[in-house]
């Protein structure tokens, strides 16, 4: 037994699936030879033996520990749809409290046809027992297993209205569940584009009130918060999915409520949190699971039950979470604090605890889960510097072109908001990069202070983030591998804000290359005016006539260079990138002179001032996706330097050329 002694056996002890090579190996070359060679001493004979027993047991103890971590019971035997009638018992699993599944007894009242949709069928049932019957049909249970006869039919994930006083579920069959499958191997951020029109911006900041109830909230799949929900109460409806906001304010669901909702996930009562505990106990059917949106020092899960388990996927909820087809969301065991009966909203108490996979389905009955995948996400670092002090905030947000921005705006609101040196008339000083792998990092650089209208300087600093990140997701050419985002939000204790108040030059006639002198007058909030001149070169190749002169903050001056159709066109990943770092900052006054002749934008190329006949050789692009033609051209551009307020307002100057 030479070649399994000392370092060799330390080596397999330390690597357990190369015992069963080294055991093989043993037997087959080492030690039959030395246990039955004639004339081999009984010790020798021994010590073979033994080193043979404890390969074998080593084998045994490193395979079963193995297939404690990986393995799961084989998959359940199936009892198909026509074969459940009316009058038919068995028994549905889930978790009341704890991570044990409970048995109900399950009365079949019938099967509907066609009620989820074209074939989409449902069988309804009474759940009996001590426990149902004093919970009724709870937010979470979506997803518990079925049986009849030891045969798995289903999972429960429907109920009928709002107040009900029976606990009379709508059951999913397994045969529509077991059609999820991963076969569709594109990136899921291309299958969740966001919509033309759907860009996140401030304008929608103002979120319809939700009934929150405290630092904890929670959400579930639905309809729209603008929906006539009331009118459908009594539907059969999918069984609400706890969808748990820890560490958030409650100031940051109702702004971001109405957002959230749009998106599929309507806010609901309940609490919840997050945690990487181990949990030892295996995952089975019955077991709560839950998926993953954001993950740190702020969370975002949505937990529901098990309803099928093989070696290679994993079945839950029985009807969609936001239904985004291919997603790539954490999976993690959870454990049931406390079931809360409610007539109006039962709901189970939640923690996630360790990570055991990814969801990577998200489908019309159920979603599936892949055990030991790693999911992506996009790493956010948030920092908040007040005078020598510093506050970091580090979380995960989900990778998702639909849901990412959104989550973006939420998560950056609520690490501003939710300190102790928020105010309302706080302004931030923002500097970070946005990092897309393969691409220049895109700059985060602006100030936001509040406005009139009441918008607060965090909510207007988290649409701008969701703004970029929507752009960055929207376009329909590439898919973004976003690699992180790093935020440095500089406060400050009062409102720097200031409006464009008057603008002048200091003639009104001028030459080709002449330079000439425009003075602004600005008004910062409750301050005293700056007057500011900026001297601008008239270009040479100007033509006589009137010039106009445009005096305005930034982001006037993007909108008139991106141009409204800009808005609506796709742009691949590149050009975008160079566009969103070629935006000016807010914090100064900016001159521009504006001639009436054309000017073209192709891709995140200027062609200012076209001559006609270029104009008719480019004709054949004009309107495409890569080309936008302007009526007038910016042909020259100055500005004031940093003058640490937000400065709005624009105004129009004319001179003429001779």
């Amino acid at each position: 037994m030479q070649a399994l002694c000392g370092w060799d056996i330390l080596q397999a002890k330390k690597h357990c699936l190369s015992w069963q090579n080294l055991l093989i190996a043993a037997e087959s070359r080492q030690v039959k030879r030395q246990i039955f060679t004639p004339g081999l001493s009984m010790g020798k004979s021994v010590r073979a033996l033994f080193a043979v027993l404890f390969l074998s047991s080593s084998v045994w103890l490193c395979a079963q520990k193995i297939g404690a971590q990986t393995t799961t019971s084989p998959a359940p035997a199936i009892i198909p749809l026509d074969q459940i009638h009316e009058g038919m018992r068995g028994t549905a699993l889930t978790v009341f409290q704890g991570v044990k599944p409970e048995s109900m007894d399950v009365e079949v009242l019938g099967v509907m046809h066609n009620v989820n949709g074209p074939k989409g069928d449902i069988i309804l049932v009474r759940l009996h027992g001590t426990k149902p019957e004093y919970t009724g049909v709870v937010a979470g249970m979506s997803g518990s297993p079925v049986y009849f006869d030891g045969k798995l039919a289903g999972a429960l994930a429907f109920r009928i209205g709002e107040f009900s006083k029976e606990p009379i579920a709508g059951v999913t069959p397994i045969e529509e569940m077991l059609e999820i499958n991963a076969s569709d191997h594109r990136p899921a951020i291309m299958r969740a584009s966001l919509p033309d029109g759907n860009l996140p911006d401030g304008n929608r900041a103002n979120a319809k009130s939700v009934n929150t109830g405290g630092a904890m909230q929670t959400a579930s799949p639905g309809e729209s918060s603008g929906l006539p929900v009331q009118n459908y109460g009594n539907y059969l409806q999918p069984i609400e999915t706890p969808l748990v906001f820890n560490g958030f304010s409650a100031e940051t669901l109702q702004r971001y409520g109405s957002q959230f909702a749009a998106a599929g996930i309507v806010p609901v009562m309940g609490i919840g949190s997050s945690s990487n505990s181990k949990q030892p106990e295996p995952i089975e059917a019955g077991s709560a699971v839950s998926a993953v949106l954001v993950r740190g020092d702020m969370d975002i899960a949505a937990t529901c039950t098990v309803t099928y388990v093989d070696p290679q996927r994993l079945l839950a909820c029985g009807h969609p979470l936001l239904q985004f087809g291919d997603v790539d969301l954490p999976m993690t065991k959870a454990t049931v604090l406390a079931t809360l009966p409610s007539p109006m909203n039962a709901f189970k108490i939640v923690n996630t605890t360790e990570t055991i996979g990814a969801f990577v389905q998200d489908r019309q009955n159920g979603i599936m889960g892949v055990p030991g995948q790693e999911s992506k996400m996009i790493p956010v670092t948030v920092a908040l510097h007040t005078g020598s002090a510093t506050k970091e905030f580090h979380y995960e947000v989900l990778n998702n072109a639909r849901l990412s921005p959104l989550a973006m705006m939420a998560t950056v609101f609520n690490a501003l908001h939710g300190t102790n040196e928020y105010g309302e008339d706080v302004t931030y000083r923002m500097n970070g990069a946005l990092s897309v792998k393969g691409y220049p990092d895109v700059t985060l650089r602006n100030m936001f202070a509040p406005q009139d209208n009441g918008q607060p300087a965090a909510a207007l600093a988290a649409a701008s983030i969701g703004e970029r990140f929507g752009r960055i997701y929207s376009n329909p050419f590439d898919a973004p591998d976003v690699l992180g985002v790093k935020l440095d939000f500089d406060l400050v204790s009062e409102r720097r804000s200031a409006r464009l108040e008057a603008s002048r030059t200091d003639l009104t006639e001028a030459r080709p290359g002449d330079e000439i002198m425009v003075e602004t007058v600005i008004r910062p909030y409750r301050g005293e005016r700056l007057v500011r001149q900026i001297p601008i070169k008239i270009p040479t190749s100007t033509s006589v006539g009137t010039l106009h002169i445009l005096v305005s903050d930034g982001e006037t001056l993007d909108r008139l260079h991106r141009g409204t159709p800009m808005m609506n066109r796709g742009l691949g990943l590149a050009p975008t990138i160079a566009l969103l770092n070629r935006e000016r900052a807010n914090d100064r006054v900016y001159i521009s002179l504006i001639e009436s002749d054309p000017e073209a934008m192709i891709a995140d190329k200027v062609m200012p001032t076209l001559p006609l006949s270029v104009m008719n050789v480019m004709d054949n692009m004009r309107g495409t996706q890569d080309m936008v033609v302007l009526g007038e051209s910016s042909v020259s551009e100055a500005s004031t330097e940093p003058l640490d307020y937000v400065v709005s307002g624009a105004q129009m100057l004319t001179i003429n050329i001779k």
